[in-house]
């Protein structure tokens, strides 16, 4: 397939460029570029993948696709946090993962969205459009290889996650999701894991609760005891600072960095 069997089709790229969360963005200048699904992509495979991208916005409680939907693109988190929710025939929802910087989303070969998507902050994704991106990885080993090494990272984790949920205490549970964001926030920031580690953090109580199985309750009653305990400075009601990342790790039940902290 040539560049320009790639390019948008002249209707398209009209109707994308005057849907106002449609925004512009350089390669170069993406913050997420070196963990991507593009980070091992040559420069003439990054001119292809720009003909077939746009960056869109979505504002904190907006659905990105629903469950079910067709679903014609696919593409990163470049900022922001989402997560996936499943509902069952009842009505109960239960949120099944979160999606944060440089992570994938929908899935090459699927014609719907397996999840709900829903922005729980401003967010940014790099959108593919479907079908070239596909084309695109039949004929790209690098973007076929990074997709299925960040697949593979996805498993580790939702196996790991399985142990926090199944088998952890409140605290534990607590202490593993701090560390997940804390090591996912340094590892984009291109930061060491040594000295203290601040960040914003990037979901309300309300939401950690769901995400962990947990009372509203228990999580600000388990935030205050980490706090109370020097774990963790809290300033405001989103602004972490861990002062100690491994004796983080220890309240997490977990003395190793293994895929769940990717």
């Amino acid at each position: 397939m040539t560049l320009t069997q790639i390019k948008l089709e002249k209707s398209d790229y009209s109707m994308l460029m005057n849907d106002p969360s449609i925004t512009s963005r350089q390669c170069g200048d993406c913050p997420i570029r070196h963990r991507a699904v593009c980070a091992r992509c040559e420069s003439d495979e990054l001119e292809r993948l720009d003909q077939i991208k746009y960056y869109r916005n979505f504002e904190a409680g907006q659905t990105v696709i629903w469950s079910g939907d067709k679903m014609d693109f696919v593409g990163s988190v470049v900022s922001g946090i989402a997560t996936l929710t499943q509902t069952m025939e009842d009505g109960r929802t239960q949120m099944v993962g979160l999606l944060l910087p440089s992570d994938f989303v929908g899935r090459p070969g699927r014609d719907s969205a397996a999840y709900d998507v829903v922005a729980v902050t401003d967010m940014v994704m790099c959108c593919f459009r479907k079908k070239p991106f596909e084309t695109m990885m039949s004929e790209t080993p690098h973007i076929a290889q990074r997709l299925l090494e960040m697949t593979l990272d996805e498993l580790d984790a939702a196996r790991e996650w399985m142990l926090v949920l199944g088998r952890k205490t409140a605290r534990e549970k607590i202490a593993s999701l701090l560390a997940i964001i804390a090591r996912r926030d340094a590892t984009l920031n291109m930061a060491g894991m040594q000295g203290p580690i601040t960040f914003e953090l990037p979901l309300t109580r309300e939401a950690m609760a769901d995400y962990l199985g947990l009372t509203l309750e228990t999580v600000s009653r388990q935030v205050s005891a980490l706090k109370k305990d020097a774990v963790i400075t809290l300033e405001g009601k989103r602004r972490i600072t861990i002062h100690d990342f491994n004796r983080l790790l220890d309240e997490a039940g977990d003395d190793s960095d293994g895929g769940m902290l990717a």
